[in-house]
This record gives structure tokens, C-alpha cells and sequence, in this order.
């Protein structure tokens, strides 16, 4: 039997791997794919026609992680393992609406912002594909995006 107190802990642990993970994203995507890992970056920086990218690769590796930490958390009795694979995987969840649907359009749906918070990243993010470039740009984060990227109307 699972204690109401390991439900509680084990949500906020959910909370912060989802936090955590943004600033995994933006160091990952600031010094590995504008960095070493540009190769398989640049082409989401460019059109290409098919569905995937060499990009999703990273995508892959965090669902992969995912996976694993949820099995073998849940068929290790349900331990630390389990909300720490949640975590990652909301996040993921979170970055492939907002990044890959809202933002790039790779599920074809209309979407128009209705929040200041979300016009504010799809800004950041936008203006992250116009500046960046390998081993330099701006706006690195994928779920956080300062004022400074507010839309002016």
C-alpha cells in the first residue's frame, strides 16, 4: 500500500524534475546543439521537408530516459526512480505542444496564443531562430521566456 505521504512527496518531486528539466533544455541546447552537438541541431534551424529531423534525436534520448527511469521505477516498487521518469516525461510532453506544435507547426492545428506567457515564448523562440547561430544566439530556454520577449500591440 502506497502512503498518502509518499503520493504527496512523490508529486512534488514530479514538480521539480519538471522545473529542472528547463534548465537542463536550456544548458543542453545552449552548449550542446549550438555547440558540439550543431550537426545534429542545424537542421532545425533550416526548412526541411520531411517529418523528422536529426534534431528529434535529442527528443528520443530524453523519451528513451523517460521510459526506463518509469519501468524500472515502477517495477522496483515504486521508488524514486518513478516520479523522476514522470517529471522528465511531462516535461517532454510540455516542450513537444509548445515547441513542436504551437511553435513549428509540425502537427498542422490552428493555434493563437491567448496568454502574455505564451505569446512570450513563441516570441523568444522566434526570435531564437532568426539570431542564433552555432556556438553563439539568445533566447535558449523552451517552456520559459523572460518579459523582455513580451509582444509589444
Amino acid at each position: 500500500m502506497i502512503s498518502v505521504e509518499l503520493v504527496i512527496f512523490y508529486v512534488l518531486i514530479i514538480a521539480l524534475i519538471f522545473f529542472f528539466m528547463e534548465g537542463v533544455a536550456w544548458f543542453l541546447h545552449k552548449y550542446i546543439m549550438h555547440g558540439l552537438g550543431w550537426y545534429l541541431h542545424e537542421d532545425h534551424h533550416r526548412y526541411t521537408k520531411g517529418i523528422l529531423e536529426k534534431n528529434d534525436i535529442f527528443g528520443l534520448f530524453f523519451s528513451i530516459l523517460s521510459f526506463v527511469l518509469i519501468f524500472t521505477g515502477f517495477f522496483g516498487g515504486f521508488d524514486i526512480r518513478f516520479p523522476i521518469g514522470i517529471g522528465v516525461a511531462c516535461y517532454g510532453i510540455g516542450y513537444f505542444l509548445v515547441h513542436d506544435i504551437f511553435f513549428h507547426k509540425r502537427i498542422k492545428i490552428k493555434y493563437r496564443p491567448k496568454s502574455k506567457y505564451m505569446e512570450r515564448v513563441l516570441n523568444a523562440h522566434r526570435i531564437h531562430h532568426q539570431k542564433s547561430k552555432p556556438h553563439k544566439g539568445v533566447c535558449f530556454g523552451f517552456l520559459y521566456a523572460s518579459k523582455k520577449y513580451a509582444v509589444a500591440k
